[in-house]
């Protein structure tokens, strides 16, 4: 009898809750009960594979210094270290031969890289959106002049906009930023589209994939092609591997040229008191020692991730969205920021960004917290011009809310609460929420919660900070 391999595919899915560390872990609630703690913040940092721990721990019986070292230790650590760039490539269809992959703290130290690298010249001007993370915004900034695509309606990207800008800046465009999928809404642009439309006006383009990589597979394609991504940014913190990496990928004759816009030890291939010759790529971009430990972590999450097949994750994640839209949409005082349609899964992911009438959303993401043992994040999610044209706040709403923040007083500060989907995540932590959310908007719940004005967070009057350090201190 043949296997069905959809069945297969499934059961490796559910495997990896398994596999989560501290998926298990009780928590405090107000009432004095404990309950499994539910994480619905992947957007902003996944929890740890347990394989990816084993393999770290496994590791550092052997980690040393790489490049340089001449002992059996870093030998091994140079081949897991050179090994990880293999596996990065690997995941985001790239290949080492024409393409550098850097190593790096974050996303956000990759794209400042890039936008330090690039030989920017008086004039030119970086198209990205409105729709974008602040760590692919504020990088640009100084480099250039900054154009930016907005929405539509329901927060995707405007292309025609987009088209419109590259044609009325055509020749003076250096470079097009945009997110893989956005943080706040989980819409998920057509990046492989943006691709031909920006190489057919001889520009390059960057993918943001922080958001994007943990959930969806990704395919920059061949140097030079017209539907390849130029550049590439992800984070190992989003999946899966908190251990401080990050990764910078792009053309290999892009990164020979230059130079580094970090200095120091292992750049180099001669120094002399008159001149400097610096490393080929990547060497040239990852000064001093770099974070091998992080860099194999990475890898460890991508042959679990890979071994899944990035398929079948992202069919588990549509139908955790679909459920959650079908949950959320029909609660009477729940508004969801962006598409409510649940048969629309196809260009966005799990993030769904909402607000509860008449109820600040740090409060409401403190009852969740405190009342229903669920982690959410509120605010503005490092996006603050995407998230204020959602609400659609005035300017001079908006300046009177800046003026106040500025002021130390974060009372009134915008923002929506946001949950987000991992691999790992279940129906019924969803319906947790949603039942949650129910006794919310019906003025169920127990705490009476005192609002901090500088920080804008509230905590219930009786809540105690001494709770913590009974669960972890150093």
């Amino acid at each position: 009898m043949c296997t069905n391999s959809t069945s297969i595919e499934t059961k490796k899915v559910a495997a990896l809750r398994e596999g989560i560390i501290g998926i298990d872990k009780q928590i405090p609630l107000l009432d004095g009960s404990t309950r499994q703690y539910v994480f619905l913040d992947n957007a902003a940092s996944t929890p740890t594979f347990r394989g990816v721990l084993h393999k770290v721990n496994e590791f550092l019986d052997w980690y040393s210094s790489v490049h340089r070292g001449s002992g059996f230790k870093s030998i091994l650590s140079t081949e897991a270290y050179e090994q990880s760039r293999e596996i990065v490539a690997c995941f985001v269809g790239a290949d080492l031969k024409t393409h550098n992959i850097i190593f790096g703290k974050n996303t956000t130290e990759a794209i400042n890289k890039l936008a330090n690298r690039m030989d920017f010249q008086p004039g030119d001007v970086v198209i990205t959106t409105v729709m974008e993370h602040h760590s692919n915004d504020l990088p640009w900034r100084p480099k250039a002049r900054v154009v930016y695509v907005g929405v539509r309606e329901d927060g995707s990207l405007d292309m025609d906009e987009l088209h419109r800008n590259l044609e009325q800046f055509a020749g003076r465009v250096k470079l097009v930023a945009v997110t893989g999928a956005s943080n706040v809404s989980g819409f998920a642009p057509p990046i492989h589209d943006i691709a031909e439309s920006v190489h057919r006006h001889g520009a390059r383009l960057l993918v943001d994939c922080a958001q994007l990589a943990p959930h969806r597979a990704i395919n920059m394609g061949p140097v030079g092609e017209p539907r390849s991504l130029d550049f590439v940014t992800i984070s190992a913190h989003k999946m899966y591997a908190p251990f401080g990496t990050g990764a910078l990928i792009g053309p290999k004759s892009f990164f020979a040229q230059g130079d580094p816009d970090y200095r120091g030890g292992g750049t180099v291939d001669i120094v002399t008191l008159d001149e400097v010759h610096w490393a080929a790529p990547p060497e040239r971009d990852e000064a001093g020692s770099p974070n091998v430990v992080g860099a194999v972590a990475l890898a460890a999450s991508i042959r679990i991730l890979s071994q899944v097949g990035m398929d079948a994750i992202a069919e588990h994640e549509k139908n955790l969205t679909r459920h959650a839209l079908r949950r959320l949409k029909i609660i009477d005082g729940v508004r969801i920021y962006g598409s409510t349609d649940p048969d629309r899964l196809d260009d966005r992911l799990g993030v769904i960004s909402f607000a509860v009438k008449d109820m600040p959303h740090a409060q409401v993401a403190a009852i969740l917290g405190f009342e229903g043992g669920i982690g959410v994040r509120n605010g503005c999610f490092c996006a603050h011009p995407y998230l204020l044209h959602l609400l659609g706040l005035s300017e001079d709403k908006a300046q009177v809310y800046q003026q106040e923040i500025l002021n130390g007083d974060r009372s009134n500060l915008p923002g929506l609460v946001r949950a987000s989907f991992g691999c790992y995540n279940t129906t019924e932590e969803i319906d947790h929420l949603a039942d949650m959310l129910e006794r919310i908007v019906a003025g169920d719940y127990r705490g009476d919660y005192v609002l901090h004005k500088p920080t804008g967070d509230y905590v219930p009057q009786t809540f105690d900070p001494a709770i913590l350090h009974r669960y972890f201190s150093l």
